[in-house]
């Protein structure tokens, strides 16, 4: 019988990556992310619950994660789920489950810096008439 394990989550990144190296050298990447859930009690009253995710992305997409997300951007994030467990220096058993990302998305437009004054023209940002569209 054949088995699936992918989850799918779209949230806000909740601190900015952290990327490391493998004594290999290969780059991993970790970041938050949070999802939302707004729902109606019994009682009529409107209440919101937040979930955490560790997502960790590896090699070329690990790049990529670390280069252009920071705190706050819109991510989809699909994966699959990991669970690791070590012991800490307490003797206590510690779990961690982690979505381990195959693709991210950036869902937002980042930020850009606004063009200096009289600039707009030659961007070719300034205002469009109906004649200046092509189609």
């Amino acid at each position: 019988m054949a088995s699936l394990n992918k989850v799918m989550i779209i949230g806000n990144v909740g601190s900015d990556p952290e990327m490391r190296f493998t004594p290999n050298g290969n780059p991993v990447t970790s970041f938050r992310v949070a999802t939302n859930r707004t729902y109606n009690t019994p009682e009529g009253e409107r209440k919101q619950e937040t979930e955490w995710f560790t997502v960790v992305a590896w090699n070329k997409l690990a790049e990529r994660c670390n280069q252009f997300l920071t705190k706050g951007r819109l991510v989809y994030a699909e994966g699959r789920l990991r669970t690791r467990t070590w012991e800490g220096q307490d003797g206590q058993k510690h779990y961690r489950t982690e979505v381990i990302a195959n693709q991210v998305t950036f869902l937002d437009r980042q930020a850009t810096a606004p063009l200096p004054e009289g600039k707009e023209e030659e961007a070719g940002t300034g205002d469009l008439e109906p004649e200046d569209i092509p189609f």
